[in-house]
């Protein structure tokens, strides 16, 4: 009985946690080979490959951003491979079990939650033809209704096999994420979140994670995302494993973590700040919204304050990386609430603010509840709303604007300093009235449904500002050239901005440079040249940069590229210096 285990991530990138945890526990009885696919590859060729393989059965992983793909790549198997043995398993099938079997008729069992023993059992009863009905944790159909066998108990975690040993992924470790957990299940009862169903928080036997954690490390991973729910739920326990990790780390590896803020207690964070190598770890912290009425609404206790103090101690610290997460669409948040909500968080100034909206996951608390908020949302994955009775459709559609041109100008850190500086002087402090306005102008000018190019983005917000806010465009413009040439890996072709200098100027700042040519490196004057590039902006950038106001001042800005190590070195000249020399 040969046996495949598969499922479409949302990126070649990604891999799965939870095909592996199949393998390591089905093996050696059960051999399995893992495939894993993307929900950009064709359907076709995903059928043609799995078919290839010719596999009794085949388990499907499934979850919201690739059920519907997953369905037409079941549906043709069966069509062309009527024998095959189809199961499936995950998140999004694991709960409503009586629609999926309903509504994939091709599919033959469903293993609900935690599938590792389930499954193993499964392909037992399958070898020996066996009952069904003694197999915990299965839905199935008899005479074509549906069966739900009794549920499982949970597995025992310090005593199951380790999934990253397995020959096949050593060579892709450092090209890849390696997903890992210490523990599964969450403390907490967040009314929008699968992981509130599962009560308690059960922990795998530490040493066998920390084996494996310096197996993955020797192994090439670079980098390691732990799945937890709540990595730092318990105090002792967080600061064992950041210490474990920073005594143990490779160079070039990157540890994420899904962090409660509000708990984290801050001998922890000192303790990172002091020892931590920067960049070794990057935080994900669930804010969600800074309303503790719509808070209480989803079950979620939050201690704003608490939180603040965690943020801006990693902020300041300097070492771990933040990505703040919101959610646009919770019962009573209305547009100006989370107008609120996005500016409280973007106010810590930290690297990323994940702007998501609500999806009413099967299983959850609000999904059951969503008539109380006359929540309306799509029928099919990803659930998500579509407006509820204080946020409108219209609404939503003017929080996407803001959505899109956040990753683009914010998250992507193309022009950091340019985008603070509009925030600060163009929109009185409001990093949401920004993303806004100039979120609904990209919007009105089609360009959400295009391509661009890096240039692209400078010259529309260029055109945005030169429209809408032309008493900030001087000022905007000489910060985004810094922004421009500070984020090149090699001397640009040409310049973005409308005019550019004349020859004599340029040949009398790479003179002034070549004179004072100690502060950069040693460099020829071929080489400065070939990597060199100069441009004149109107204000003080460095004083600006360090904290200090805006003071107008004519400099020349310039930015040689060294091409060994693919990194800028900028200088600010006064425009008067370079003139005034003979």
């Amino acid at each position: 009985m040969k046996t495949i285990v598969t499922t479409l991530n949302a990126k070649f990138i990604h891999t799965s946690l939870a095909l592996r945890c199949l393998k390591a526990y089905s093996e050696p009885e059960f051999p399995v080979e893992i495939t894993e696919y993307t929900i950009k590859d064709p359907s076709i060729n995903i059928v043609t490959d799995l078919y290839s393989k010719n596999p009794d059965v085949i388990g499907f992983s499934c979850y919201i951003w690739n059920i519907e793909e997953t369905i037409n790549v079941i549906e043709m198997l069966k069509k062309i491979k009527p024998e095959l043995t189809i199961v499936l398993g995950g998140p999004e099938v694991s709960y409503d079990v009586a629609y999926w079997l309903d509504r994939v008729q091709d599919a033959d069992y469903i293993v609900v939650n935690e599938g590792e023993e389930t499954f193993k059992h499964l392909l037992q009863t399958l070898r020996d033809k066996t009952e069904l009905k003694k197999v915990s944790g299965l839905a199935w159909r008899n005479d074509g209704k549906a069966v739900i066998n009794a549920p499982r108990e949970k597995l025992d975690l310090k005593n199951v096999p380790s999934p990253f040993r397995f020959e096949e992924d050593i060579a892709a470790l450092s090209k890849r994420v390696t997903y890992f957990e210490t523990s599964r299940g969450c403390p907490y009862s967040c009314a929008f979140c699968l992981s509130s169903i599962e009560v308690g928080v059960r922990y795998f036997d530490v040493n066998q994670v920390k084996d494996d954690l310096i197996f993955l490390m020797d192994n090439g991973a670079k980098t390691i995302k732990f799945v937890d729910r709540t990595f730092n739920i318990r105090r002792d326990y967080a600061l064992d494993m950041f210490s474990f990790l920073i005594e143990n780390h490779r160079p070039g590896v990157v540890f994420q973590f899904e962090i409660t803020a509000d708990i984290m207690r801050p001998e922890v964070i000192d303790y990172i700040n002091e020892h931590a190598p920067k960049g070794l770890f990057r935080f994900e912290i669930g804010v969600q919204s800074t309303n503790d009425a719509v808070n209480l609404l989803v079950q979620r206790r939050q201690n704003f304050e608490k939180l603040t103090r965690t943020v801006t101690s990693v902020r300041d610290g300097g070492k771990i990386a933040q990505h703040l997460d919101l959610i646009a669409g919770l019962p009573e948040e209305d547009y100006n609430s989370f107008r609120k909500t996005f500016n409280d968080v973007f106010e810590f100034g930290v690297e990323e603010v994940q702007l998501g909206f609500l999806k009413m996951l099967r299983g959850t608390g609000l999904r059951l509840t969503a008539e109380q908020h006359d929540y309306i949302y799509m029928d099919h994955s990803p659930y998500e709303i579509l407006g509820n009775n204080v946020l409108s459709f219209d609404d939503i559609i003017r929080i996407k604007q803001v959505e899109d041109v956040l990753e683009k100008y914010w998250n992507s850190h193309r022009m950091d300093l340019t985008v603070k500086y509009l925030i600060t002087s163009a929109f009185n402090g409001s990093a949401f009235d920004f993303f806004q306005e100039f979120g609904a102008y990209w919007e009105a000018r089609g360009w959400s449904r295009i391509g661009h190019q890096l240039e692209d983005l400078f010259t529309r917000l260029y055109s945005f500002l030169e429209e809408h806010h032309p008493a900030h465009l001087s000022a905007a413009e000489s910060l985004m050239k810094y922004d421009y040439l500070l984020r090149q890996n090699f001397k640009p072709r040409k310049a973005w901005w409308p005019k550019s200098l004349s020859k004599e100027e340029v040949s009398a700042v790479f003179n002034h440079v070549l004179i004072q040519q100690d502060s950069i490196q040693a460099f020829t004057e071929k080489e400065l040249y070939k990597h060199g590039f100069t441009a004149s902006v109107d204000l003080d950038i460095e004083k600006f940069e360090k904290g200090n106001a805006i003071e107008t001042s004519p400099f020349y800005l310039f930015a040689f590229y060294d091409h060994k190590t693919k990194t800028p070195h900028i200088r600010f000249i006064p425009r008067e210096a370079v003139l005034s020399q003979k």
